[in-house]
């Protein structure tokens, strides 16, 4: 045994203040105490716009935020995920469908929520079950989309990239010129 006095017990806790770390360039939350540079970057949100026979599959959500409205497979990558792998574990989560991606469709930037969304282009191969974020998920054909109930302008804008993907236009798409406030 040593004869060490036992730290006070705030003495482990970090002490964060804002400044800009050695060999940086920003400002960051550092640890006074131990040198810790805490980062706050974006989180990656990955999804598809899944087509049918029937359609493009959407979800209801049953999760906050948004409920009831209607959204495409998405969600956040997990720690050691590709975006892909997420892409399709979305897809099985929310809405019990097994699909085949095709494509990165779209990169998005959401500036106020800090997401980067990688959109995928997908086929459903085999039939769909609401999961527990979904309160039902259905095939709706061009014509028949909810459009006054999409739950996220992103889901919007995939939509109508998707649609102009089909028509052969280049991909992958970005933010929309005239969303650079909504983002």
């Amino acid at each position: 045994m040593t004869d060490q006095p036992t730290p006070p017990d705030d003495s482990l806790d970090p002490a964060f203040r804002r400044r800009v770390p050695h060999g940086d360039s920003l400002e960051r939350d550092v640890c006074d105490r131990c040198g810790f540079v805490a980062y706050d970057n974006p989180k990656i949100v990955v999804g598809s716009v899944v087509r049918s026979p029937g359609g493009v599959m959407m979800c209801r959500r049953a999760i906050a935020p948004r409920i009831g409205f209607w959204t495409l497979p998405a969600g956040y990558l997990e720690h050691g995920e590709t975006p892909e792998e997420g892409a399709r574990r979305e897809a099985l989560e929310e809405a019990g469908a097994e699909i085949e991606l095709q494509s990165l469709l779209a990169v998005y930037t959401i500036r106020r929520l800090a997401q980067v969304q990688l959109i995928y282009r997908a086929e459903l191969r085999g039939g769909y079950l609401a999961g527990p974020e979904s309160l039902e998920v259905r095939e709706f054909g061009w014509d028949e989309l909810p459009w006054d109930a999409l739950a996220f302008p992103s889901v919007t804008w995939a939509l109508e990239h998707e649609r102009a993907a089909g028509g052969g236009a280049v991909l992958p798409f970005a933010n929309p010129a005239s969303t650079e406030e909504a983002t």
